[in-house]
Parts: C-alpha cells; sequence; structure tokens
C-alpha cells in the first residue's frame, strides 16, 4: 500500500512535469535588443545627441555657478576675521542664497521633472514607441507568444540567433539594419 501510494505520487509528479514541457513547447519565442535596434535608428542618434549636449551645457553652466559659491565662501573664511558680525551674517545669507538658487537651477535642470527629462520626453519617445509597435507587429506576424528584451535587465544565458527578432523590426520600420552586434 505504501508502495502504491509512492508509485502513484511519482507518477503524478512525472505527468505534472511532461504536461509543462509539452504545454511550453507549443510557445513560440523570440528576443530582440532594442539598445542593437535603437542604435540603428539615425533620429535616435541625434536625439542622443541634442541630450547629450544640452546636459553638458547645463552641467557647465552648474559647475560655474559652484565655482562662485567656491570663491565666495573662501574669501569669507579669508576675511572672515576682519569683519563685524554684521557684516559676517550678510556674507552667509549672501552664500546661502547662491547655494539656494544652484540646486533650483540642478533642479529645474535635471530633476525628476525638469527640462533634461522633458526634452528626453520629447525627443526619444516618439522613437521608442515607434519600436515597440514595430515589435508588436513583428510578434503578431511571426505569431510569436513572447518576445523579451535582451538589453533590458534580462539575462540570457544562451540565445539562438534564429530567435532575434531584431533586424526583422528595424526593416519593419524602414531602416536598414547594421553590423553593430
Amino acid at each position: 500500500m505504501k508502495n502504491a501510494k509512492k508509485v502513484l505520487k511519482t507518477l503524478a509528479v512525472a505527468l505534472f512535469f511532461v504536461g509543462l514541457t509539452t504545454s511550453a513547447s507549443a510557445q513560440k519565442f523570440a528576443y530582440v535588443d532594442t539598445e542593437y535596434i535603437l542604435s540603428n535608428i539615425p533620429e535616435y542618434k541625434e536625439a542622443q545627441e541634442e541630450l547629450d549636449k544640452l546636459s553638458i551645457e547645463w552641467q557647465k553652466q552648474l559647475e560655474r555657478r559652484y565655482s562662485e559659491i567656491d570663491k565666495m565662501y573662501k574669501n569669507y573664511q579669508a576675511e572672515q576675521i576682519l569683519l563685524t558680525e554684521d557684516m559676517k551674517i550678510k556674507r552667509e545669507e549672501e552664500i546661502i542664497k547662491k547655494e539656494k538658487e544652484a540646486k533650483e537651477y540642478q533642479k529645474l535642470k535635471f530633476g525628476v521633472e525638469g527640462e533634461l527629462f522633458q526634452k528626453r520626453q520629447e525627443l526619444v519617445k516618439p522613437v521608442q514607441d515607434k519600436v515597440y509597435q514595430a515589435v508588436q507587429d513583428v510578434a503578431n506576424i511571426s505569431s510569436l507568444d513572447i518576445v523579451f528584451d535582451k538589453s533590458s535587465g534580462l539575462t540570457v544565458l544562451f540565445s539562438n540567433a534564429k530567435y532575434n527578432k531584431s533586424d526583422a523590426v528595424l526593416k519593419k520600420m524602414g531602416y536598414k539594419p547594421g553590423e553593430s552586434k
């Protein structure tokens, strides 16, 4: 009786795994590399270059502001002995005011809802939306069940190249696939 239960349990587990592998083999999987796809789209490259230029310019302006604050602070430290209490307070308030302005500028340009974020939404998001639409179209045409994005944190230990649909997505969008694999 005990052996019969063991055999039934083993048989049930075996049937479960057979059913699981059978249903998994009926699904069609593919992957794309959106990083590769985006690197082959000129509009995306141009958008990235424009964002980089803005970011560099704003960063330089921010560094100039902090450099000015640092200079003000060093001058204050050097002259502190000669200043009256009222003059010290006035200088400290000026330095604090400049620091607040610099932090506000940084938030305005680089913050979560800052100008860089908004510009990225304006320039990059439309290209990304096109890519995702093309991925959906390729998946529908190819009767795929699941398409993974190899470049967005999904760790791929092994992938058969025949499942890579990146070039198909680029072609669907009207772009020529490159050799930057």
